[in-house]
């Protein structure tokens, strides 16, 4: 992974006004991955997103972690659901069966 796609986990944490306890507690719960260079923790710029909602979740919903692991799970069954029916429509649709 190329140093331009990394944000220095302290920054991240000042900006956001969280302690990296919360973002290794993320971690050892599989939802976030940090890489360590030089002694130095960075988190990579395609995960922010998703970081930014587990703060949310967390600090203004004041949901636990076991909850973000939970909600987490069951939104990525979700999407997974929701490519299948796209997958399956696109099938029909192709075999002349059209919703009217």
């Amino acid at each position: 992974m190329q140093n331009e796609n990394l944000v220095p986990a302290s920054e991240f944490c000042v900006h956001h006004n969280i302690e990296f306890s919360f973002i290794n507690a993320l971690h050892e719960y599989g939802l976030v991955e940090i890489e360590h260079i030089e002694k130095t923790e960075f988190i990579s710029v395609s995960q922010l997103p998703e970081l930014e909602r587990y703060i949310r979740l967390h600090y203004d919903l004041d949901i636990n972690l076991e909850g973000i692991e939970a909600i987490t799970h069951l939104l990525q069954r979700v999407k997974e659901m929701q490519d299948e029916m796209m997958v399956l429509k696109n099938k029909l649709r192709m075999y002349g069966y059209e919703k009217t």
